[in-house]
């Protein structure tokens, strides 16, 4: 079985070069849909979805 590895917004946005509110805006018009943590609600994506964003742009 495959692991599932999830990243940080900061380790997302790193890996994309993008700003980490770009991510924050994908996120809320459902272009890369995060995954929230925690009480905060913080948020943490899928490795392979950052992965297929990066192969379209």
């Amino acid at each position: 079985m495959k692991k599932l590895e999830i990243i940080t917004l900061a380790q997302a946005s790193d890996i994309l070069s993008v700003h980490p509110n770009t991510l924050r805006k994908w996120d809320n018009i459902g272009y890369l849909k995060a995954i929230r943590f925690g009480t905060r609600k913080d948020r943490r994506y899928r490795k392979s979805d950052i992965l297929k964003v990066l192969k379209t742009k």
